[in-house]
């Protein structure tokens, strides 16, 4: 393999840094710090060039969401939103019903927020609901079975993990992709082109979630008594709406609005309108995000105790996920190095004969494995990170267009869901103590094999249909 000097020097950096990720021997946006500092010591580039990543545009998509995102949970929002579903007629006390419920709600708020957070709050929730299911099983005897609580924690765990691919904010794991696929590919897929595809698939995911949980665990009886008095009384304990959570709403639907609004346009006059030109160029949604994030801390809050008035979000209340940006900024430097320097177009050119012939579908389904088999060891973060850009590189390698192949590892790359090491959402839920290791091993296994098929075929077909340079 005849490789630049600079490559040379690279590829064990490379190889240091997936080893680190893999065994988590060092935090690892430490890891991403430490290999993006030994290529300048390296010589593999200037350390104006290995460093400009951490200043990409999506850095700025990663911090306003995630300052939207903290006000959000702050104000009580996200469970405004739970119990509004919760207390649906539709969901009423039956135990499909519920389980659905639990998965959509799930579902939608893990779209815009963290996927922790989400099963974390809904972890809440569920075990208040599973208590109401207790008290009331005393009085009646109508007990449902343990196998119906394993599964409904179970649905939180893997739901806020599916919810997270709806929208590009959705988990870190979809920009880091899409950082990937801007850099090496060209292609800018912004966020309505994105909801386009994922919305679809995430609807999908989430029907067979429900449908494999409810036939593995079953509740054994026909109707959950407690449940819609519980949901009716924890949602009265919210109250009215306040000031915050308006102002929250607000700025949220003026971000959410700036994302969509510059897409509707371009199908409604064309990409070539000077309007939807000056707004691609003056609106990005890095942009759009910090004018939302900014908001908050313009619009009036809830008044303080002592009767001043306040911001929905003051800056010590900021959290700002800085582990997670840190670890793009240095994973995406790894990945343009290993492009600039020809490392990667050499690692595609020696895998090139492990790929059966069959062209696009082949590697979008080869992107698909791999990205699911490394999510179950590693972070979905890092699995992202490592697998985007190899599969590029063996698309490049082949004379295949690799942006399906790509998009498919992204999506998948969320899909690691039989350990409890496989995502936050699985260990905080398999934490619970309420979760047998062979249940979440058994589920997690159908719902993987399910989605690697799904996202293949979603992906496969939409490379085909409309996604292009």
């Amino acid at each position: 393999m005849d490789l630049s000097p600079e490559a040379q020097r690279l590829a064990p950096i490379v190889v240091a840094v997936i080893v680190l990720w893999f065994t988590e021997a060092l935090p690892l946006a430490v890891t991403a710090l430490l290999g993006a500092a030994a290529c300048v010591v390296a010589g593999v580039a200037p350390a104006k060039e290995v460093f400009r990543p951490f200043a990409d545009p999506l850095i700025f998509l990663f911090i306003g969401s995630f300052l939207l995102a903290e006000a959000i949970r702050q104000h009580r929002l996200d469970r405004r939103l739970a119990y509004a579903v919760l207390s649906l007629p539709a969901v009423g006390e039956r135990p499909g019903g519920i389980m659905a419920a639990v998965v959509a709600v799930s579902v939608a708020i893990s779209a815009f927020i963290s996927n922790t957070v989400t099963a974390a709050m809904m972890l809440a929730i569920v075990s208040g609901i599973l208590g109401a299911i207790d008290e009331a099983a005393d009085r009646t005897g109508a007990r449902p079975s343990s196998r119906f609580t394993t599964g409904l924690y179970l649905c939180i765990a893997f739901a806020a993990s599916i919810g997270g691919l709806a929208t590009p904010i959705g988990t870190p794991t979809n920009l880091i992709g899409l950082g990937f696929i801007r850099e090496q590919t060209g292609v800018a897929i912004s966020f309505p082109v994105w909801c386009s595809l994922s919305l679809p698939l995430v609807a999908v995911l989430s029907s067979i979630l429900v449908a494999v949980m409810a036939r593995m665990f079953p509740a054994g009886i026909d109707r959950l008594e407690g449940v819609q008095a519980y949901v009716r009384g924890e949602r009265g304990r919210l109250g009215a709406w306040t000031t915050g959570q308006r102002s929250t709403a607000a700025a949220f639907g003026a971000t959410v609005a700036m994302w969509v609004f510059p897409g509707i346009l371009v199908m409604a006059l064309g990409a070539d309108h000077p309007l939807n030109r000056w707004l691609r160029d003056r609106l990005p949604e890095g942009v759009a995000a910090v004018i939302g994030a900014i908001l908050l801390f313009v619009l009036p809050g809830d008044r303080a105790a002592d009767g001043r008035a306040s911001r929905v979000l003051v800056w010590s209340q900021a959290r700002i996920d800085w582990d997670i940006v840190l670890l793009y900024g240095g994973g995406l430097a790894l990945g343009e190095l290993c492009f600039s320097t020809g490392l990667a177009a050499a690692c595609g050119r020696a895998v090139t004969g492990w790929i059966p012939h069959g062209g696009g579908l082949v590697l979008v389904a080869m992107a698909a494995l791999l990205a699911v088999v490394t999510s179950e060891f590693t972070s979905n973060v890092a699995s992202a990170t490592m697998v985007v850009p190899i599969v590029i590189a063996m698309g490049q390698a082949t004379g295949v267009d690799p942006l399906p192949a790509a998009l498919a590892a992204t999506f998948a790359a969320s899909l690691g869901f039989m350990m409890p090491v496989s995502t936050p959402c699985n260990a905080l839920v398999y934490g619970s103590g309420r979760i047998p290791l062979r249940a979440m091993m058994a589920s997690g296994a159908v719902i993987d094999v399910v989605g690697t098929l799904v996202v293949t075929a979603a992906v496969f077909s939409a490379g085909r249909l409309w996604i292009a340079p």
